[in-house]
């Protein structure tokens, strides 16, 4: 027994099979941003000062460092997936739609690299 119509049958129509990934990709993501955030709020909790030379410290540690890099690109991912959404579903206008999109994905890389890249300066303490 399908719950397929039967037009959608003959014709071949279904799931594109894009949905599935795009939803995993949010959960995960999702969870990685929530094991992080713990571990970023316990550790400014528990720093002596948010004065700038401890903070400075505390990102050049190497452990911190990777961490805090995990944390802004998982961060970035997953705004991205979940603007997307919003994109594909609120924005009708084919061209409106294309052109925000790329724009989205422009954007969120464009903060992930930046990010990673000031941490990674003040971590190699340049």
């Amino acid at each position: 027994m399908s719950l397929r119509a039967p037009l959608g049958r003959v014709l071949g129509l279904g799931t594109a099979k894009d949905g599935t990934d795009h939803w995993w990709g949010q959960r995960v993501s999702g969870i990685a941003l929530v094991i992080l955030g713990l571990w970023f709020v316990v550790s400014i909790v528990l720093s002596p000062s948010l004065a700038h030379d401890v903070v400075v410290e505390f990102i050049g540690r190497p452990l911190n460092s990777v961490l805090l890099s995990l944390l802004c690109l998982t961060a970035a991912y997953h705004s991205y997936l979940g603007v997307q959404v919003v994109i594909e579903d609120y924005v009708h206008a084919h061209g409106s739609k294309i052109v925000s999109l790329i724009l989205s994905r422009f954007a969120h890389v464009f903060v992930a690299v930046i990010s990673t890249y000031a941490i990674l300066r003040i971590g190699l303490g340049a």
